[in-house]
């Protein structure tokens, strides 16, 4: 099978994911005969080939959501004020689920209500996309190196830091369970992004509020961890002023366990729990902290 005999396969069936979510019709019905989606696990190249294959589908397949916040510089005697940091999420939706909620929660927002005002005191920016279907979402799913969307491409590269969210499993991390993580929590986040300071805050932050985090360039898990440590330079996370940002890879346990009803988009965007708060004010905590030692002359 060619590669183009794939892509044209992946869009018949997600022309019928996204028409049965539409018309409420049973899924198993519509697709019996149909080959999954992804089952030659090839992605889309890029958000840009994704987006022309998929015309006429946003808001029904996929979304992006994002948020800049102005900012007004009139005054000839004081510093311009500053975003110094934007949160991603490049997988959300359906495809990496709770990396939107989260996206929002980091950026100051309530994930129930992302229109309205924050609710934190400091905010951030922000860029989504989503997967939207009732199932086969991964079909969406485009490698983080190989985004081109130009608002998210844009948003990365006018901050100072990125801070990127993904999802994994615990089993494709392949971690030595008997040793890490010792409690066998499989509540684990994987730190990386070439930005050394926001890896060793993040770690620090999320190990204290109660998730196993470790930081997947240290010398401990460099070799094991190469597939999800976020080192690439066209990493969105790295496409920062700085060239250099943050990236988590959180396992499906942690982020179920941040929501009483995970389940759903809208279980989530209303579900989000105590644990959600703990996670969300940890990545926050350790920004600021980043974000303190970088003054804008």
């Amino acid at each position: 099978m060619t590669s183009s005999d794939r892509f044209a396969s992946r869009r018949t069936v997600l022309t019928a994911l996204a028409a049965a979510a539409t018309a409420g019709a049973p899924l198993l019905t519509q697709l019996a005969t149909a080959a999954p989606a992804y089952a030659e696990d090839v992605e889309y190249p890029s958000n840009t080939a994704l987006y022309q294959e998929l015309a006429g589908q946003e808001g029904t397949t996929f979304s992006r959501r994002s948020r800049r916040h102005e900012l007004i510089d009139t005054s000839m005697t004081t510093v311009a004020p500053v975003r110094r940091t934007a949160v991603l999420a490049l997988h959300g939706g359906g495809i990496e689920i709770g990396t939107s909620e989260l996206c929002l929660g980091i950026a100051g927002y309530s994930p129930s209500d992302p229109a309205g005002a924050p609710v934190l005191p400091t905010v951030h920016d922000y860029w989504m996309f989503e997967g939207l279907l009732s199932s086969g979402n991964k079909a969406l799913h485009v490698t983080s190196k190989n985004c081109d969307d130009h608002v998210a491409v844009s948003t990365a590269a006018s901050h100072l830091n990125v801070l990127s969210l993904h999802g994994c499993t615990f089993d494709q991390l392949a971690l030595p369970t008997t040793s890490f993580p010792p409690t066998g929590d499989r509540r684990v986040a994987v730190v990386g992004g070439l930005n050394a300071v926001l890896r060793q805050e993040l770690v620090k932050e999320l190990n204290a509020a109660g998730f196993p985090a470790i930081d997947s360039l240290s010398a401990t898990w460099a070799s094991r961890l190469t597939e999800f440590n976020g080192d690439h330079p066209s990493n969105p996370c790295n496409r920062t002023m700085l060239g250099k940002g943050g990236q988590l890879e959180l396992t499906t346990e942690l982020r179920r366990s941040l929501f009483t009803d995970p389940d759903s988009r809208g279980g989530r965007a209303s579900s989000w729990n105590g644990e959600f708060v703990k996670f969300r004010d940890a990545c926050r905590r350790a920004v600021a902290t980043v974000e303190a030692g970088q003054p804008v002359l």
